[in-house]
Parts: C-alpha cells; structure tokens; sequence
C-alpha cells in the first residue's frame, strides 16, 4: 500500500463522516423544532427534480473506448453520470446568480 492509497481511504473516511454527520446533525436539531425540518425536505426535494429534468436531458452515448475493458461503461451508467454532471452545473449557475443578485440589492439598499 502506497501513499497515494492511504490519502484515499483517509479520504473516504473523511467524506463518510461529512455524509453521516449531514444527515445527523439536522435530525437532532430536529428534535426540538419538527418544523425546522421542513426546508431541509423542500431543499432535497428541488435537488431531486433538478437531478430527474438533468437525468432527462443527459446522453447515453458512451465511445467504444470507455465501453470496453477496463472501464466497462454502460449506458445508464453514462446517463446517470451525464445527470449527475448537469446538476452540478445548474447548481453552479444558481449560486453563481444568487451571488450577483444578493451582491446589486446590497448596493441598490
């Protein structure tokens, strides 16, 4: 096992404590106001339809290259990386616009 493996798995490890402590964390703050819980399910929602519209659009096309060994990429497997890469962007957009907009009402005011 090199370097390069061992910063990986301290990797994984670290991004699996962020997911449980995301998922944790709100839900135990929930315990005292039920209904703060409300724009955490309205917020995972949107993401949801913003990733159902970009799994629509994306292409499954996938070149003979990254269909054979050692890649094996299928179709839906394309499709669903495809999605997954048009969410980002559309996520990108929306806080690089959130930005410019909180930025000119800061200035209007």
């Amino acid at each position: 096992m090199d370097t390069t493996d061992i910063f990986l798995y301290a990797g994984y490890l670290l991004t699996a404590i962020g997911v449980i402590l995301a998922i944790v964390m709100p839900l135990i703050k929930s315990i005292d106001d039920p209904k703060s819980l409300l724009g955490t399910v309205v917020g995972f929602l949107v993401i949801a339809g913003l990733f159902f519209i970009a799994y629509s659009i994306a292409d499954s096309e996938v070149t003979p290259k990254f269909a054979a060994d050692p890649y094996n990429i299928s179709a839906t497997t394309a499709k669903a990386v495809g999605g997954m890469l048009i969410t980002v962007y559309a996520l990108f957009c929306i806080a690089i616009a959130g930005i410019v907009i909180t930025e000119i009402t800061k200035i209007v005011k």
